[in-house]
């Protein structure tokens, strides 16, 4: 198992036809060969594995991955009022150019596209 680096940026949405590298994510999560999460490693690595949300024109944020009864998310602050469902993380095969949805703090659920993975330092 290694720790790796995703980095998610915003595919076409109504508000971006051609998305918008400068919105998105980048967490560190751990991969199995084939490019599932790990559920296991996470537990272990959980502390490592860190999420920080980018939007334009706005100030970064800084979180976890966590994961619940009910999946995965992103999370920013204690509890899970903030937290950011990620619909099916656990069956995506993380590659480059693969899309992820995530409901937002907004509520509206947006496409990401997965731009770029590398070993997590």
């Amino acid at each position: 198992m290694v720790l790796k680096r995703i980095r998610l940026e915003l595919a076409r949405t109504p508000e971006f036809p051609d998305g918008n590298p400068a919105c998105g994510y980048e967490f560190v999560a751990p991969l199995s060969a084939d490019g599932l999460l790990d559920a296991a490693a996470w537990r272990r690595e959980r502390a490592k594995c860190a999420v920080r949300r980018f939007w334009q024109n706005t100030d970064d944020e800084q979180g976890a991955l966590v994961h619940h009864r009910t999946g995965w998310a992103f999370s920013y602050r204690p509890g899970d009022e903030d937290d950011e469902p990620i619909f099916r993380f656990d069956k995506h095969h993380f590659k480059v150019g693969e899309y992820v949805s995530i409901t937002e703090h907004d509520g509206v659920q947006r496409p990401f596209r997965v731009v770029d993975i590398r070993r997590a330092s």
